[in-house]
């Protein structure tokens, strides 16, 4: 059962696994950041293409799950200018897909980036986790491993 906070909203630790069933992918460590306003997932290369004149996204993409690296497609949400937290601006694509995150399920825009050398291939802004949740930064993986996931991961 999830903790819940009087006025209603679910508490997470600093870092959590979600999922992102639009994406096929069952487990992405992530890492939860109230300073970043949006969320980021790793790709390792990604693409552009047309579908009945609409832009999407290819991208390949192995969020840190033995076994798990696939390729992905989705339409295009947008494109916007996004400011790491080193100052550095880059043009990003913004998807819009599912997320669940203990046991609540819910649409969020993420943008793709090359976060090869992170920690965690995923991570969850601010905007992912509005209404819903509140960090508790003292705390991490609060609500567990999903089932499917490997110790080693």
């Amino acid at each position: 059962m999830s903790e819940r906070l009087p006025n209603a909203r679910i508490v997470v630790g600093w870092r959590e696994w979600v999922a992102l069933p639009g994406l096929g992918l069952d487990a992405v460590k992530a890492k939860v950041d109230t300073g970043a306003r949006t969320s980021t997932l790793h790709v390792d290369r990604q693409w552009r293409f047309f579908e009945q004149g609409a832009p999407w996204a290819g991208f390949l993409l192995s969020p840190g799950v033995a076994g798990q690296a696939r390729e992905a497609v989705a339409p295009i949400l947008d494109e916007r200018e996004v400011t790491d937290s080193g100052g550095r601006t880059t043009r990003r694509v913004f998807l819009r897909t599912s997320l669940v995150l203990a046991g609540i399920e819910r649409e969020v825009e993420i943008n793709l980036s090359d976060r090869a050398g992170m920690l965690f291939p995923m991570l969850m802004g601010r905007t992912s986790l509005a209404r819903v949740f509140t960090v508790d930064p003292a705390r991490s993986f609060v609500h567990g491993r999903p089932p499917d996931v490997l110790p080693s991961s």
